[in-house]
């Protein structure tokens, strides 16, 4: 009876579905506290939960097959999807130079360890292909020191497009072959349809999906469920060529790139596939493996693990040093690509669980159990080895030179768009600051905050209130909302009065809060927006996004998002902790200059770096952002402190203290919801007990 009832609960998919929803919320933080990948954490809870475990989740049932294929398209879509195009189009030449040498010599050494170890041909160019391609596991690590404008960093980026493509290619070969439709002609038939496929894919998805966001305009729900349709169809057409569905995937996220941009929908793509889909993949691998084989691979087939492990490690710097040597990049670099270019998680895994399971004829499947395993023991090793080794390296790179330039020229260019008053005919000729209000508790800060700066600028304020619109504009409700408009909007002028400051109020009728917002500011050409802060994490945030974060994707000018615990004319000690030089850090450097002049305060720039920042590099820092503040025109002067220490968030949470208001920058990151921040000013936002403004350019 007891067995009866187990196997009805282990096969019934209502129950499988909840302990994967279970383990994917508990054990990925887990393993990440133990500072392992969460993804191991995954593959941990496959292994305990399936048959060489608790037995709870049969890796064989339909639930879980269907979760874990929809988890391992996702996952090569997204793998496409985060490709930025844009720094690729730029280095494209240098970019397929490294794609190509750090795919040909893992190719080779796979190709070696699997002759060596008397595995077919066929097999062996497989093992090599899994080797070749790589995944950028690391690039949160170079987001966060600043580095990824390097041209060493960008190419190795770049790189992944060709190797992922080469090794999805070779993997459809080296199928077609195992299961014995293979002749000469079979061969370039079956090219042929692959390139006839990928161009249609990759031209035909562009097109279409230019065509259907330019009729769908905002309705991201619609455009998000074309996205999905557009990848699954792409996976079931490369089955209907006998090409693995991931080489779909993977160009159907290529494909939807440009399309897609980086905007809120890319995000709550992301989110759905990096919260549901792609984890029950890892977990559904960790179901696939058989303890008492993995033991006995690593007892009897250590030296093939070990040549697997080895070849990779080895031919990945082997490349490096090549490009370095032909492009002469410094020795930082040449480590930074390399580890860069060690991670193998989703193309490998994807290709490898392929492979396992294309089964010939004769019922031998592409590639060996203990092949099999030995790449998930590559995985855990390059998944662990690399974030660590480019996190070493990687902080040695120095700022680009153009980067810093560019900074310059965005100041004197970029900067009037928004905060400067010196404009052109196509500039607003006054500057303007719009103020979405609709709490009167905390909407008297924000417009004494935005008349000091109107009024230093001689500019203009505009209290803007927006009433929800109804299908019925004679709506009691829209009667109502308007009501309390105007009695925000008398608020707003009753404040401003005694400021001596000009003032435009303004009522919106919208259906759309973040849209009127976006709108009104786009119509009266504003130079700034000024907000209060609202509730930016949590589920309804990443999934649905929220005001504050819609208008940031939305809007044409700086963003201020404001928290002020006293009256802005208290406000004399202004604390902004910088991370790297660049456009963005100028303009936040700007706004409080403007407002520091307009309130007589002092501003100081705080920069943390590694404690094994050599002293040259912290001077050379300071040079060089003294030089980007002699770009901004104002006179306020800013003293510079550079702080050598581990811990970015304490160190700024601890000299907050002596500062009135803490000026963050908001920083748009791939695979995050809601207003979008680092972790150390997510970290930061959390204790910090002073105002606080959290500042935005479009689409940044």
């Amino acid at each position: 009876m007891m067995e009866q009832l187990l196997t009805h609960f282990t096969q019934n998919p209502l129950v499988s579905f909840t302990i994967l929803l279970l383990v994917v919320l508990t054990l990925p933080p887990l393993f990440e506290k133990l500072r392992l990948p969460g993804l191991v954490g995954l593959l941990f809870a496959g292994v305990l939960l399936g048959k060489n475990g608790l037995n709870l989740l049969n890796a064989d049932s339909e639930s879980i097959k269907l979760l874990s294929d929809i988890g391992k398209i996702y996952l090569m879509f997204v793998a496409g999807l985060e490709v930025d195009l844009d720094d690729f189009r730029r280095t494209k030449n240098r970019s397929f130079g490294f794609g190509f040498t750090t795919f040909i010599f893992p190719m080779i050494a796979g190709i070696l360890v699997g002759r060596f170890f008397d595995f077919s041909w066929n097999s062996s160019i497989l093992i090599g292909s899994l080797l070749s391609s790589h995944t950028l596991l690391s690039y949160p690590i170079v987001q966060r020191l600043g580095v990824v404008k390097n041209e060493a960093v960008t190419i190795t980026i770049g790189a992944t497009i060709f190797t992922d493509i080469a090794a999805l290619l070779v993997l459809a070969v080296c199928v077609s072959i195992h299961q014995g439709s293979f002749s000469p002609e079979q061969l370039i038939l079956q090219l042929a349809a692959v390139a006839i496929y990928a161009i249609l894919v990759l031209f035909g998805l562009d097109w279409a999906g230019r065509i259907y966001f330019k009729k769908t305009g905002d309705q991201e729900s619609n455009q998000f469920l074309f996205v999905l349709l557009a990848v699954f169809l792409s996976a079931v057409g490369a089955q209907i060529i006998n090409v693995d569905k991931i080489v779909g995937a993977f160009l159907a996220g290529l494909a939807v790139n440009d399309v897609v941009g980086r905007g809120p929908l890319e995000e709550k793509i992301e989110f759905v596939g990096g919260t549901l889909f792609i984890p029950f993949f890892f977990v559904g691998m960790g179901l696939l493996i058989d303890i008492p084989a993995f033991v006995t691979t690593v007892r009897d087939e250590f030296w093939l693990m070990s040549g697997i492990v080895v070849g990779l490690i080895f031919s990945k710097f082997i490349a490096a040093f090549v490009i370095k040597f032909i492009y002469r990049y410094t020795l930082n670099e040449l480590l930074t690509m390399w580890s860069l270019s060690l991670p193998q998680v989703a193309a490998t895994l994807a290709a490898a669980l392929a492979a396992y399971q294309s089964i010939n004829p004769d019922g031998q499947p592409l590639i060996s159990k203990s092949v099999f395993n030995s790449i998930i023991v590559l995985m855990l090793v390059t998944s662990i080895l690399g974030p660590i080794l480019t996190n070493k390296f990687a902080r040695y790179l120095s700022v680009p030179k153009t980067q810093l330039s560019s900074a310059q020229n965005a100041t004197a260019v970029s900067l009037e768009d928004g905060l400067s008053t010196t404009e052109s005919l196509a500039k607003p000729s006054i500057f303007t600051v719009v103020v979405p209000i609709y709490n009167p508790h905390t909407q008297r800060y924000l417009i004494e905050m935005a008349s000091f700066l109107a009024r230093h600028e001689s500019g203009l304020v505009i209290p803007l209130s927006i009433a929800k619109a109804s299908v019925h504009m004679d709506d009691p409700e829209v009667t109502g909302s308007l009501r309390q408009s105007h009695r925000l909007l008398e608020q707003a002028v009753e404040i401003t009065s005694k400021l001596d400051v000009n003032v435009q109020p303004k009522v919106r009728i919208d259906d759309d809060i973040a849209a009127g917002i976006s709108r009104t500011a786009r119509e009266k050409n504003a130079s700034l927006i000024i907000m209060g802060w609202s509730q930016t994490t949590g589920i309804r945030a990443k999934l649905f996004g929220n005001v504050i974060d819609n208008v940031f994707w939305s809007i044409h000018c700086p963003v201020a998002v404001v928290r002020l615990l006293d009256e802005p004319r208290n406000i004399h000690n202004i604390l902004i902790p910088i991370k790297i030089l660049n456009a963005q850090t100028v303009q936040v450097i700007k706004f409080a200059q403007l407002f520091a002049a307009a309130n007589q305060a002092s501003i100081t720039l705080l920069h943390v770096c590694d404690r094994r920042t050599p002293a040259e590099q912290i001077v050379e820092f300071k040079e060089e952002l003294a030089t980007l503040l002699t770009t901004t025109g104002l006179s306020v002067k800013c003293r510079i402190k550079v702080v050598p220490y581990e811990n970015v968030a304490e160190v700024i949470l601890r000299a907050s203290h002596a500062f009135d208001l803490v000026i963050l920058r908001s920083m748009r990151r791939r695979t995050a919801g809601g207003l979008a921040v680092s972790d150390v000013t997510t970290e930061v936002l959390k204790q910090l007990n002073a105002s606080v403004v959290i500042f935005g350019e479009p689409h940044s």
